[in-house]
């Protein structure tokens, strides 16, 4: 016996002595590494985040603009992602991601050792269980992205396998750490808020939006056994390019539900065989409603950003606007109703000709070369050919894939750079605004026809000449001067001598007038220039330029004779909010969109305030409400042809604009809650309309009011209904009603400005 144990003695002392080996090894050995991980000597194991940043975790968060009704009208973001609490998470979401993905997290402290014995186990028999990483070693992953260079150490530079393991042993010091700092539905809330859902969806509440176009609360059993199936490879199971593949991991996600008994087997029988069901939109910047508004909101707000130490597309920021987002979609419905027979009639008037002319009507045959001159892809042909304009010719004519812009929806063709600018300069475009005048709030703005083809905002950015519009403001000087509406004037156009020379403005039918007598609110409704011209003798164009700028016109103006005619460039919204001084009763408040900006934690940044001024006094104004009603009530007003809809038990003003050639088109629409503007043209102004019989004002703008209106009068719960103009609290001073003062005889011309 003692002869056996002695040949058994050296084996069995190597069998102690590796026990002992591997007992001091993991005993101290492994704490050992653990402490030089976290201390990380000599940048050898990379840095790990520090207490205040484990406590207080930064995501990268897009932020979201907000309509006054409360909807989302878009984000601004490099990752799209939004946060959202515990609370928002619905129960069936919260059960299916454990049940999937660590079915024990309430019983651990973000290690589960038996997770890993399972791994082994699987590692050891070949057949994978699947990882050992618990709920919150992913969300540490997640939240300080541990596999990122930023947190490498020099050890990495050994390779995989050894900047695996520390990162792994990150993860685990991370998730011991978030274990003791929050709880374990904050931990939840955090993992479901990081992680990537393709498609450039971050966390769960945009993975809602883009897949089934909801939010989480609305989540049903299949569809959140999608989105788990999904965190198990995000690429791989992802339902847009693999819908097969995803749909089975659906299915056993469902299983395990029906493995861990909340839901039945009947249950997982019938949802196992339901299709994916998918509601799916990628959201991006040219996407959604009020993309027009957006863009020039996105600059405003990065240079608030930029003041206030903040990141528009990281920050989460929360910007309330203004902007109700179903008159915007109404908006954009009258627009779009009006311009898609609009550009059908204008081709088809101008054919197979082009409409950019000149003064005399001829085509303007170096209209292309100069605008694709202006293009980057010019500037790099001929920086790669030099001198070979031959080259340089082919390049620009040779035809290629593209999609392309139609009312009927975008269409895939084969079109040349030249025969894409030849195309989209033939489009008509337009913009609109409403605003509420009593508050300064802009309701609704459509800078555009299609913000994924057309850029350039034609509210605020665009300023082109307001036309006939503008001769509410030569009207408006002339009663705050003491002039009555029913002052008569005779239908005759002046000789004004500037330097040295007579000049006389015709009507718009080319007369010089009819020598009828006219009321001064008959005048402004028939658009007459002879009555304006006479006018601006007597006010002289300083004044004109001066009141216009009391009332909100910002642009330069130049005090010239024809400025009472519409020729000073000016944007849309400051017609829009120059008019609102008119309805305010003489006060001007500045259109604004921001009422408020919060943080990611819904802390009030800033308060936006009002400006306001007195512009003039409540009696003028009050009479140019009265004045500009006369286009819908006189006969031969230029704002007759509005809907019954419209005016119908309601009071209504409004004024039409036409510039030389028909080159723009305007209407500003006054009611006793709402200001709305519209321009329609050519982004060149050398596009014309081929005559003014669908050219004018009247005819390519009022249209669009008109239809947005009468959409807005059958939504009562809008809460703009129809009404009357408030009058001065001090009265009118004199009667508006004038004595039989006309001589007029109608006449069509007299309906055309």
């Amino acid at each position: 016996m003692s002869r056996f144990l002695q040949i058994k003695k050296p084996w069995f002392k190597k069998i102690v002595k590796a026990i002992w080996i591997l007992f001091f090894a993991f005993v101290v050995g492994m704490p050992l590494y653990v402490y030089l991980v976290i201390e990380n000597p000599f940048d050898l194991f990379g840095p790990l985040p520090s207490l205040r940043e484990i406590e207080n975790p930064e995501n990268d968060l897009s932020s979201e603009v907000i309509s006054a009704d409360g909807a989302s009208l878009g984000r601004y973001f490099t990752y799209n992602r939004s946060q959202v609490t515990f609370e928002q998470l619905p129960p069936l979401l919260v059960k299916t991601l454990l049940i999937s993905e660590d079915h024990r997290f309430y019983e651990h402290a973000g290690m589960d050792f038996w997770s890993y014995l399972r791994v082994l186990k699987g590692f050891v028999t070949l057949n994978s269980q699947g990882g050992g990483s618990t709920l919150t070693q992913q969300t540490a992953k997640n939240l300080f992205r541990t596999r990122g260079k930023e947190l490498q150490g020099k050890l990495s530079s050994l390779g995989t396998p050894v900047e695996l393991l520390i990162s792994k042993t990150k993860e685990w010091i991370i998730a011991v750490k978030l274990e003791k700092t929050f709880t374990k539905e904050e931990i939840i809330a955090l993992y479901l808020n990081t992680v990537p859902f393709n498609n450039n969806a971050y966390g769960i509440k945009i993975a809602t939006e883009t897949y089934f176009n909801k939010q989480p609360k609305a989540l049903t059993i299949p569809e959140a056994a999608l989105l788990v199936g999904m965190l198990q490879g995000t690429s791989r199971f992802n339902p847009i390019d693999y819908p097969e593949r995803a749909k089975k991991k659906r299915n056993d996600v469902l299983y395990k539900l029906a493995q861990h008994n909340y839901i039945s087997e009947q249950k997982y029988d019938s949802l196992s065989t339901l299709p994916l069901l998918l509601n799916f939109s990628v959201p991006t910047h040219n996407s959604g409603i009020a993309t027009y508004f957006r863009t020039i909101l996105q600059n405003d707000l990065q240079a608030w950003c930029k003041e206030h130490n903040y990141s528009l597309v990281e920050s989460g920021l929360k910007i309330y606007t203004t902007i109700d987002s179903r008159m915007q979609r109404l908006a954009e419905e009258a627009m779009a109703e009006h311009m898609r027979k609009l550009q059908h009639d204008f081709d088809k008037a101008w054919g197979q000709r082009n409409p950019w002319v000149n003064a005399q009507g001829t085509e303007m045959r170096d209209f292309l070369e100069r605008k694709v001159k202006r293009l980057q892809l010019y500037k790099n042909l001929v920086k790669h050919y030099g001198k070979d304009d031959d080259s340089v010719r082919i390049e620009l004519n040779r035809k290629k894939h593209m999609r392309v812009f139609t009312w009927r929806g975008d269409r895939d063709t084969l079109l040349s750079t030249m025969d894409s600018l030849r195309y989209y300069n033939r489009f008509l475009q337009t913009g609109m605004v409403s605003m509420n005048p009593k508050t300064g709030e802009i309701k609704a703005w459509v800078g555009g026809i299609n913000h994924t083809y057309f850029k350039f905002d034609h509210v605020r950015q665009a300023k082109r000449q307001p036309g006939s519009t503008f001769k509410a403001f030569v009207y408006g000087k002339a009663i705050e001067d003491g002039y009555s509406p029913c002052d008569m004037f005779q239908d005759i156009s002046p000789s004004i001598k500037v330097n040295g020379t007579i000049y006389r403005v015709p009507n718009s039918n080319g007369t010089y007038g009819t020598g009828t007598k006219y009321t001064m609110r008959q005048a402004l409704a028939r658009s007459l220039n002879t009555i304006t011209m006479q006018l601006m003798e007597r006010e002289k164009p300083e004044n004109i330029a001066a009141f216009a700028e009391r009332l909100g016109i910002t642009s330069k103006l130049d005090p010239v004779y024809s400025l009472g005619l519409g020729t000073s460039d000016v944007s849309l919204l400051e017609m829009a909010g120059a008019y609102s001084s008119f309805v305010n009763l003489g006060i001007y408040i500045k259109p604004y969109y921001i009422t408020r900006i919060e943080d990611k934690y819904g802390n009030v940044i800033q308060n936006f305030t009002i400006e306001k001024k007195q512009a003039t006094d409540e009696r003028t104004a009050y009479k140019m409400i009265h004045m500009l009603r006369g286009g819908v009530e006189e006969e031969g007003g230029s704002s007759r042809v509005l809907s019954s809809a419209v005016v119908d038990n309601n009071q209504v003003g409004g004024k039409t604009g036409t510039t030389d050639n028909a080159s723009d088109g305007w209407y500003i629409g006054i009611t006793h809650n709402l200001v709305t503007g519209v321009w329609v043209g050519g982004d060149e102004r050398s596009i014309h309309f081929p005559s003014w019989s669908f050219g004018s004002g009247g005819k390519s703008a009022l249209p669009v009011f008109d239809k947005f209106m009468t959409k807005v009068y059958r939504h009562s719960e809008l809460g703009f209904p129809k009404g009357e103009f408030t009058q001065p609290a001090t009265g009118l001073g004199a009667s508006l009603i004038c004595p039989e003062e006309t001589e007029e005889t109608s006449s069509e011309f007299d309906r055309i400005e």
